[in-house]
Parts: structure tokens; sequence; C-alpha cells
């Protein structure tokens, strides 16, 4: 993406979810918009004849949420991604105007409540605790996972890793699901703006942000 530095550190990448308030993890739909397009090539995903791997934006994600600038979760097309704290709540209350909350008794309804009676659970202990753990269940709870997060009433708190005998951490972590309330406090949700400002100030950002995107593409990004 023209006019964008390349980012070759965690520091770098924070301040640049904060220059440009929405970045999505991988492909955004728009052409060379995303955390791993803007990185130098040799922080791409690297597999080792061992089996092990290398991917520096996947540890770095980590440490750009406890940070503390920016809340990550499946925001972009179900795809995961960024937004500042400081666009949070305009995108915060553009989304919850465009998806109500669940209706009680519904299915994402017990998810919500489940997270915010716990706190902060990784899927698989939400879903044992919302008792969907029979066949085929994991799909259709990951639909509703993603639902909720796209709608920003989840978000990802952290990433939780397996450890090995050598009390290593290994693989692609879990995400440690919460809820931004609880993570952010409730004022940092709310926005003085109607839902309709709140969009039309994002989508002005972000035409200048990105200049050589069409309004299409900022609106499908940010809807």
């Amino acid at each position: 993406m023209k006019g964008f530095p390349e980012i070759q550190s965690c520091p770098q990448l924070i301040a640049f979810i904060g220059q440009v308030g929405f970045l999505p993890l991988l492909e955004s739909g728009i052409d060379g918009y995303n955390a791993e397009a803007l990185m130098g090539e040799e922080y791409h995903y690297t597999k080792f004849t061992d089996g092990s791997w290398e991917w520096p934006l996947w540890e770095w994600k980590g440490s750009c949420i406890r940070e503390g600038n920016c809340v990550y979760g499946k925001f972009f097309a179900h795809k995961a991604g960024f937004v500042s704290r400081t666009w949070w709540p305009d995108f915060c209350n553009w989304r919850r105007s465009q998806n109500p909350p669940p209706l009680s008794n519904s299915i994402e309804d017990a998810i919500l409540q489940t997270l915010r009676e716990h706190g902060s659970m990784i899927a698989r202990e939400l879903r044992a605790a919302c008792d969907m753990t029979g066949p085929k269940m994991r799909s259709r709870f990951d639909s509703y996972i993603t639902r909720l997060q796209m709608a920003c009433r989840i978000v990802t708190e952290d990433f939780v890793y397996p450890i090995d005998k050598h009390g290593r951490e290994y693989g692609f972590g879990w995400s440690l699901l919460t809820t931004p309330e609880k993570l952010y406090g409730t004022e940092a949700c709310q926005s003085s703006y109607s839902p309709l400002e709140s969009f039309n100030r994002m989508v002005q950002h972000l035409k200048k942000t990105l200049p050589e995107a069409s309004e299409q593409q900022i609106i499908k990004l940010i809807k």
C-alpha cells in the first residue's frame, strides 16, 4: 500500500494501528491493506523442515492487545483485525446499531451471560459451559462467536498457549474471549454521536487514510 511504512516491530505495528484506526490482520478486500501485507518479507510466516514455524505477526498481536491501545476480534468480514481505542466507540456504536442485542434465552444470549458471569474464557471452555459439546456443535458455536464479535459484543482479551514438557509455549494458541465492557469499561463502548454520525465519521477518516480505496471497499470494511 503506497504511503505506508514497512512494519518491522511490534511497537511500529501498535503505532500504525493508532494512526489508521482500523487494520485487518490478513486479507481485507483492499489490496495491500492488512497487517501481514505491510510487514517486511522476513517477518512473514515461515515453516521449517522440522515442522516448527515462526510468525512474528502472530506473536505480536497478543502484545498489541495487552498494550491496551487497540481492540482485537473478528471485525472485518468475519475475519480478525484491530480497531484503535480512539475509534472503538464509533465502531461499536455503528455495529451494535446494525445488530440488536440477542433475544433473551437465545444461544447468543446464553454465551454473553456466561462470559459476563465468568469474566473471560477460551472458546472450548465457553462452549462446554453453554452445553454445546455435541456432534457438529463446534462449527455452529464458532459461527455464534463470530457474529457476536462482528456485532462488537465479544472481543479477544489475550491468547492462551498450551505448554510442552519443557515448559515452553507452542501452537497457535486459543483466544481468551470476553466482553468489551469487562475489558475496557462501559464508557469506552459508548459514543456521543448517533450511529449514522459514527458511520460517516469512519468513512470520511478511511477515505483520507486510504485514498486508493473505493468508497464501496471502505464501506464493506466497516459495515
